[in-house]
């Protein structure tokens, strides 16, 4: 049995329908089985204006490493979202120190979702719905189930996220949502 201390946690989706995409994830940060915090902010608005939202989950300072390169990225490709994440990626397989990152991100602006891994992945979702970290197949599962409902991205996006933590011990109900509106 190993003395390491695995650092779990978070739940991340989003959901694109109707115009809208949306990027919700939890506030809980674990070390072990201890909560260190509970309203972490794991979703935010970058780059120029603030036209992408970016959610990660993984080690913090990692993920925070991987969000400045990406604002760098989109200050070389502006408004190429697609483009900035996979050089991004390539950046991420091939540098070393990037290489040892433990993180993932899902990333949004009006045009393209996607998911960004430290095996050079970038994914964009085949029904609109994503999600990624410890509750993210509880939240991706429910997203799914509601995608064909009346209701609007930010309404699933919540239920998605309230059934991950009702669920996914490493995920708690402190929510942040960040909404992009192509209709307004």
């Amino acid at each position: 049995m190993s003395n390491e201390i695995i650092m779990h946690g978070t739940t991340i989706v989003t959901v694109r329908k109707n115009n809208k995409v949306v990027i919700a994830g939890d506030g809980q940060v674990s070390l072990g089985q201890t909560i260190m915090k509970g309203n972490a902010r794991k979703v935010r608005r970058i780059g120029k204006e603030g036209q992408v939202i970016a959610g990660f989950a993984g080690a913090t300072a990692d993920a925070f490493t991987l969000l400045e390169r990406l604002e760098a990225k989109l200050e070389q490709y502006p408004d190429q979202l697609t483009r900035a994440c996979v050089e991004l990626a390539k950046d991420w397989r091939t540098d070393r120190y990037l290489r040892r990152l433990e993180a993932m991100m899902l990333v949004a602006d009006k045009n393209v979702s996607l998911a960004l891994t430290g095996t050079g992945d970038v994914l964009e979702p085949e029904h609109g719905v994503m999600a990624i970290g410890s509750g993210g197949n509880y939240a991706l599962a429910a997203a799914r189930a509601l995608l064909e409902t009346d209701k609007d991205p930010e309404e699933i996006a919540r239920t998605a996220m309230r059934i991950a933590a009702e669920i996914c011990v490493y995920t708690n109900a402190s929510v942040i949502v960040e909404t992009i509106d192509n209709a307004a």
